[in-house]
């Protein structure tokens, strides 16, 4: 799961006295009140629990230092130490600032999970050392790139290459990918844009930290219940190991942590004689190399399914194991990824018509292939008075066999411009698919006068009613804007300030009117026009939503 910087454990090499040291460590430094681990009388919760192969970091090794005997702080103290703390206790600033953002982000669209930023904090610093100490630029990218081994099945897991090396450089097997080591195919699905730069970049902290919350949060897992916190860790290294490491730096950094400039924090050293102190000469891209054979040429020796109990092992005849066995939960091809666009196009109508196309998405496993049975939410978003068959703004379906849902007819409004519709995974904080769609304006391409009578009227009158139809492809145009106004009779006419006229409710002369509007059978009929005192031939112009124009004369009869 993350670049050695010292020597790391191999997935199924780790011995006994690591796994007690462990328990040693935890039961060091627990605090009074609710467990830090599952026991043996909390409920399964839902959540994923991927098979070895598709964990989120394809189970590839990590740092097995544990935090201190003695914790930063005690109970109730406060989460920002002064500098003076331990050294183990400080995170790097980017790094730090990249996981309580996440925890934010997060909790404003899957509250119900409650992740906290320290869960991260101990993952990264199993995973990478906290992106190597916090060697990171300005907007929280590694300096240098941070790859597991390749996953090639010599004492790891075996996956082929998935992304033709575009994420790890390697086209022949998978390496796990960034600080908190993603595989290439699980960054595919879950990768995020944490620093809002339009990009999702595994080597970014503030992306890596967010794709992880996302993925801890997975189901409807509820973190602050023991059971769920580590399912949801099991998800990302199925290894009972590596549950207790980041369970004892969970505990470790809610006791009190502070902030150390970038590039300072501590390098995990790993078991043995290794070192993480950069030598000369010695490059920035730094991979885990492959595992060594054991001196006998035997494979490496799994540690046995039950450890002996020892003074500092809870796991003993005097009490219950601290971690029982998890309950096996969904396989990859049972857990919801996320969805996705199903073929939907563009979607736009007619103010007050239905909407032709369709919104269609597909719920994605973690597999990539299709998920029945998911609840899908389709709900309008914006200033828009477009609805659901049957005046619905939000709908709840569930997709099919083919994992694909189609939501009701979805029928504009009479309110034109622009909204969304949003289809999101029902109580999941998966990102949501959002379909832009565009309600436009009724339209007419052509209005004429529905009599075609001369108009005169004498100084000081009125007009005969004036009636216009329109029409839109030879059918009725109802609904249709039209604009009258009295122009000029230049080569490019304004609007005119002699001659007809309308009257306004308070007795205001005025030249031009715009909220009028056809009717059901696509006609309407004009306010009075006055003829006012001047004698001449006058013209009124009327144009329609669409470009339609006619052009109507009003005469003014010269006194007798």
């Amino acid at each position: 799961m993350a670049v050695q910087f010292g020597r790391r454990l191999r997935r199924g090499a780790t011995t006994t006295a690591v796994a007690a040291a462990a328990v040693a460590a935890l039961s060091a430094s627990q605090a009074p009140g609710s467990p830090l681990v599952a026991s043996e009388d909390d409920q399964p919760a839902a959540g994923a629990t991927p098979s070895d192969d598709n964990a989120a970091s394809g189970n590839s090794p990590y740092f097995t230092d544990l935090p201190p005997l003695n914790t930063p702080g005690k109970p109730g103290a406060s989460a920002d130490l002064p500098v003076t703390g331990s050294a183990e206790s400080g995170i790097p600033a980017s790094i730090l600032a990249a996981y309580k953002k996440t925890q934010q982000t997060v909790a404003g669209t899957d509250a119900a999970c409650r992740l906290p930023w320290q869960l991260l904090a101990a993952i990264g610093k199993v995973e990478s050392g906290q992106a190597r100490g916090g060697r990171v630029d300005a907007q929280g990218t590694t300096l240098s790139p941070i790859l597991g081994p390749a996953l090639n099945g010599q004492g790891f897991a075996l996956i082929k290459d998935t992304d033709n090396g575009a994420y790890d450089g390697d086209s022949t097997h998978d390496r796990a990918v960034g600080p908190m080591q993603f595989i290439p195919s699980t960054w595919e699905t879950w990768g995020q844009d944490g620093n809002g730069d339009g990009r999702e970049d595994p080597n970014n902290i503030y992306d890596a930290a967010l794709a992880a919350g996302r993925y801890l949060c997975a189901g409807s897992r509820d973190l602050s219940l023991a059971a769920d916190l580590d399912r949801a860790v099991l998800s990302y290294n199925h290894s009972d190991e590596y549950l207790r490491t980041v369970r004892s730096w969970f505990d470790y950094y809610k006791r009190g942590t502070h902030e150390v400039p970038d590039g300072s924090g501590v390098l995990p050293a790993g078991p043995g004689t290794g070192t993480d102190t950069p030598r000369p000469g010695r490059p920035d891209t730094t991979t885990s190399p492959s595992p060594s054979p054991s001196p006998h040429g035997s494979k490496t020796p799994k540690p046995p399914s039950k450890p002996s109990p020892s003074p500092t092992d809870p796991g003993g005849p005097a009490g219950k194991p601290s971690y029982p066995p998890p309950t096996p939960g969904p396989t990859p091809s049972q857990t919801l990824a996320g969805l996705k666009n199903a073929g939907t196009g563009p979607l736009t109508a007619t103010a007050g018509d239905a909407f032709a196309e369709r919104i269609k998405v597909r719920a994605r496993n973690g597999f990539g292939g299709p998920l029945a049975k998911v609840s899908v939410t389709f709900a309008i978003t914006g200033d828009t008075d477009a609805a659901f068959a049957g005046g619905k703004r939000t709908v709840i379906l569930a997709t099919g066999a083919d994992g694909t849902v189609t939501a009701p007819v979805l029928k504009a409004g009479e309110k034109t411009g622009e909204f969304a519709v949003r289809a999101t995974a029902t109580g999941t904080s998966l990102p949501a698919v959002s379909y832009p769609a565009t309600v436009t304006a009724r339209q007419a391409d052509a209005i004429a006068r529905t009599d075609t009578g001369k108009l005169t009227a004498a100084p000081g009158a009125t007009f005969a009613d004036i009636e216009v139809a329109a029409t839109y492809k030879e059918a009725v145009a109802h609904g249709v804007a039209v604009t009258a106004t009295m122009i000029t009779d230049d080569e490019k006419p304004v609007e005119n300030d002699k001659g007809p006229y309308f009257e306004e409710k308070d007795g205001k002369q005025v030249r031009s009117l715009t909220d009028l509007s056809t009717d059901a059978d696509g006609k309407l009929v004009l306010s009075k026009i006055h003829a006012g005192d001047t004698a001449g031939t006058y013209k009124l112009r009327l144009t329609t939503e669409g470009g339609a124009t006619v052009i109507i004369e009003l005469t003014v009869e010269a006194a007798a």
